[in-house]
């Protein structure tokens, strides 16, 4: 085999490795700050703060007596506050003999309550507030788009487009424009309009009201590919235009689904133009879970292709008010879809497959760190999301963990046994370790 040819895959898998390595590092030194400084605030000392695990590359001791470090393994972090015994905060009550009520006041074991469940607590609040805050200045940098629908740049297709930047859209078809904001009437509109090649369009230009010929306003164009989906593995790009789907020529983006979802998962000869080369790829239509809108999910049949306008509408920017409120809600909405979608699988409703494991999660970060690099920002918030979230669950050894330990010690004052809470411990990481090796196993085996 001629060497030459593995430098593609190299560079991809580099790339892919550097796109997940910063992601996380990112996501885990934000958590781990969240423990690190409500801990400090709440009179905790810590005595070692990690980006990483295994042996530290780099570390330097500041003025606190902490220890900063980056370690080899890129896979998590943690922090070590005084009278733990190990990064998993189990409490270290030997270490502790002996010293007097200052010193245990500043280990972990030794603090009030509620200074530790605060401290622990602190992890996945940050990583939300991470979600939160990224989210908020996407819509900060990218805005909303315009009332009424104002063309920003036409994108790239193989038809004739008579509209021009800056052109306010009044009507199509004969159909008057609706407001983005009403989402029941913008529906209707976009069911009404005829299935053509060409529209008609009479828009603002300039002060003059004129009618121009355009294409359909969602063409069959690929805006985004999903990582890891049929279409992304077959080859397709964002900017691709789809003319054909088994010679038979397509104008619209809802003939594109409906012969996906119709075909039964048969292979499909996609026509594609591409910067003004033509080319044929066949791909294989994926059974893939989605919620349904009523709480639930339905199975439907996905290449991994999401559409948009034929032009890039003009934006406007968002109050920072508003900016924020559309993060809080995003994460919310993030949240709430996780928790169905894993209560969903556990019932079996959907399929185990929607479970991504590293190497998923992995070639993701390098997809989206590909497309862009707000792609790739809304793809740490939203791992974030998960991480913080995943963190909450109350298995021993993560927070939630934790905090369940915590809460029986309000309500009994005491903390559990020692045997029974190593014993907790060691079970809480088998789960862990099995869900790590379940999620691998889905990157590997599942479609």
């Amino acid at each position: 085999m001629d060497a030459l040819s593995l430098v593609p895959s190299f560079g991809s898998f580099t790339w892919t490795l550097l796109a997940f390595v910063v992601a996380l590092s990112i996501i885990v030194a934000v958590h781990e700050f969240g423990h690190y400084i409500v801990g400090r605030w709440s009179g905790i000392h810590a005595e070692v703060f990690s980006v990483g695990m295994g042996p530290a590359l780099w570390s330097r001791r500041d003025r606190h007596g902490t220890v900063w470090q980056i370690a080899a393994l890129p896979l998590g972090g943690f922090v070590k506050f005084r009278g733990d015994a190990d990064a998993s905060s189990r409490p270290d009550h030997a270490a502790l003999d002996g010293t007097d009520a200052a010193y245990r006041r500043s280990s972990m074991p030794g603090a009030p309550l509620w200074a530790r469940a605060s401290t622990v607590a602190a992890g996945p609040i940050f990583n939300f507030i991470l979600s939160f805050v990224l989210f908020a200045i996407i819509f900060l940098s990218q805005g909303s788009t315009k009332e009424p629908l104002e063309v920003g740049s036409l994108r790239a297709l193989p038809v004739v487009q008579g509209l021009q930047e800056g052109d306010v859209i009044l009507e199509i078809a004969g159909r008057k424009m609706p407001q983005f904001e009403d989402v029941d009437g913008y529906s209707e509109f976009l069911r009404s309009l005829p299935h053509l090649q060409t529209l008609s369009y009479r828009v603002d230009r300039n002060g003059d009201v004129i009618d121009v010929d355009g294409p359909y306003l969602y063409p069959p164009l690929a805006e985004r590919i999903a990582p890891r989906s049929a279409a992304w593995d077959a080859g397709l790009r964002p900017g691709d235009v789809i003319t054909a789907i088994d010679g038979t020529e397509i104008w619209d983006f809802d003939a594109l689904k409906q012969s996906v979802e119709s075909g039964g998962g048969a292979p499909l000869e996609l026509d594609i133009w591409r910067s003004g080369q033509r080319q044929t790829m066949t791909l294989t239509p994926r059974r893939v879970d989605e919620q349904d809108g009523a709480g639930g999910f339905v199975s439907v049949y996905r290449i991994g292709i999401q559409s948009g306008l034929f032009f890039e509408p003009a934006t406007a920017s968002p109050g920072v008010l508003e900016a924020m409120i559309g993060g809080v809600r995003q994460t919310i909405w993030l949240v709430e879809t996780s928790l169905s979608g894993m209560y969903h699988m556990i019932t079996g409703a959907i399929s185990t497959c929607n479970m991504s494991g590293p190497i998923g999660i992995a070639e993701t970060s390098g997809a989206m760190a590909s497309a862009g690099f707000w792609e790739f920002v809304s793809f740490i918030a939203i791992i974030s999301t998960a991480i913080g979230l995943l963190n909450l669950f109350p298995i021993p050894v993560l927070d939630g963990g934790h905090l369940l330990f915590f809460a029986y010690e309000a309500v009994t004052g005491r903390p559990p046994p020692a045997r029974i809470l190593e014993g907790l411990m060691t079970l809480g990481l088998a789960v862990i370790l099995s869900l790590m090796v379940f999620a691998l196993f889905n990157d590997i085996f599942c479609p």
